[in-house]
């Protein structure tokens, strides 16, 4: 199956837009990563009919709703339309409402890395749960983990299918775990889909800490707009995130007080940060998630200048169609359509993109320009890291607390000790994001709550 995307006219991108059929297995990993999901979160994926020429992803027709208008509104976070969005994990409550929440599709206006305007969707979802804590109710403004690229992969797309599969693709919402726990605190939670994730009028631009920073809190904005909402400008706010999303998390707090100092932020889970992407690179590279390499090179090829130049010199022709069959992927594609792959085999030198990013000035000053940690965050943050993570490398996850330590930030840090559970097969990055689940939450919620968080930056000498 292929799928139709307009690019951004004043971002070309040298990369085709077909992907290609997946094989058979995609089924067998379907059942090893939902086995034990409620039977009831299963559901096909309709052909959504659009008014003109519908995106088709690997087969899934992405709605309508997710295409942008020509013209946006100025304001970011300003809400551009909204939709009653089913949930596909749900059950019905005692009172009638159905549980965990009432949900609803948003698109936002956000501004990207480059200062211009653009389309973001996410959901808003309104819990049956009654808030306990002090004050109004509170937002908790959720950055999901690595989907994809491909716009099927979208986290809102996934809270109404949490599983899609049709042999082209598979696509599972694991963040709805935590969204749920999260919700029956009695929070509210907002998702923000990221800039292109979606959307069909670009390219998602993966792990890119501005877009993704700015996307988040234009999330919390829109959430205030949103019809029936209870959320207020006055309700606290908190970020919560892992891998990709704690990336996104990390780079929210930092860009707060510049970009969105009326949105009430109270406390920011980061867990596994990407903050430096040039070690973040090398991780991934050769493991099962080296799809991702992909995602983050087209992404910064659309983006910057600089890295689009780089690319097109040193990625071959193999390495290009192989960038332009990953960007429809989700991440159960990604594993086996790329999973241990190279990236020498992407390359004319058949040297690997870390080494070519390490030779040239121009990808070296791009991607540090994506380096988190060179800001305080605003409030208090608690960065959580696997000692064994060799995707998202531990030790640059805890420079990053070094870092804002220095800067005289709140820093709770959390090293997730456990033993390896195996090299590069994604188990040392995925288990700590259950094991520390519950430990966040709590966090978090005692902040939306009031409390006052307690730094252990005088430990960071002895801590692993």
């Amino acid at each position: 199956m292929s799928r139709t995307k307009t690019r951004s006219r004043s971002t070309p991108t040298p990369l085709p837009t077909t992907g290609r059929g997946r094989r058979a297995g995609l089924r067998l990993l379907a059942a090893a990563v939902v086995a034990g999901t409620v039977c009831a979160g299963l559901s096909a994926v309709p052909a959504t009919a659009a008014t003109t020429d519908p995106v088709v992803s690997r087969g899934v027709t992405i709605p309508a709703f997710y295409t942008p208008p020509a013209q946006l509104p100025s304001a970011n976070g300003a809400l551009i339309r909204t939709e009653a969005l089913p949930l596909g994990l749900r059950i019905p409550g005692l009172d009638g409402r159905p549980m965990p929440g009432t949900a609803t599709r948003l698109m936002y206006k956000s501004t990207d890395s480059a200062g211009q305007p653009v389309a973001v969707t996410g959901a808003y979802i309104e819990p049956s749960a009654a808030w306990k804590g002090t004050g109004p109710r509170p937002l908790v403004a959720v950055a999901s983990g690595t989907m994809g690229q491909g716009d099927q992969c979208a986290p809102s797309f996934a809270l109404q299918h949490p599983l899609t599969l049709n042999g082209d693709t598979v696509s599972v919402g694991y963040e709805a775990l935590a969204i749920y726990r999260l919700l029956s605190t009695g929070a509210a939670v907002v998702v923000t889909d990221y800039v292109g994730l979606g959307t069909t009028d670009r390219l998602h631009t993966y792990v890119n800490r501005v877009d993704e920073a700015h996307a988040l809190l234009d999330a919390a904005r829109a959430a205030r707009s949103v019809p029936g909402a209870s959320v207020t400008a006055a309700s606290r706010t908190g970020l919560y995130g892992y891998s990709q999303g704690g990336g996104a998390t990390a780079a929210a707090a930092e860009l707060q007080p510049s970009y969105a100092p009326d949105v009430p932020l109270s406390g920011t889970y980061s867990g596994a940060p990407p903050a430096d992407l040039v070690s973040v690179m090398k991780g991934i590279d050769g493991s099962a998630l080296a799809g991702a390499l992909a995602w983050s090179i087209s992404g910064f090829a659309q983006a910057d200048p600089d890295l689009r130049a780089v690319v097109d010199a040193n990625i071959s022709a193999t390495g290009k169609a192989a960038l332009a069959d990953a960007s429809t992927m989700c991440v159960g594609d990604a594993l086996f359509g790329y999973g241990f792959t190279k990236s020498s085999k992407w390359t004319n030198s058949g040297k690997s993109i870390g080494d070519i990013i390490a030779a040239d000035p121009r990808a070296k000053a791009a991607l540090e320009k994506q380096r988190i940690g060179t800001l305080k965050p605003a409030g208090p943050v608690r960065l959580a890291t696997g000692v064994q993570d060799d995707i998202v490398p531990h030790s640059q996850a805890r420079k990053l607390a070094v870092d804002w330590c220095g800067k005289g930030a709140d820093v709770t840090y959390d090293a997730i000790v456990l033993p390896n559970l195996g090299d590069k097969i994604l188990t040392n990055h995925l288990v700590p994001l259950i094991t520390d689940q519950g430990d966040a939450i709590s966090w978090l919620t005692d902040r939306l709550s009031g409390k006052a968080a307690t730094s252990n930056c005088w430990s960071m000498p002895i801590q692993p």
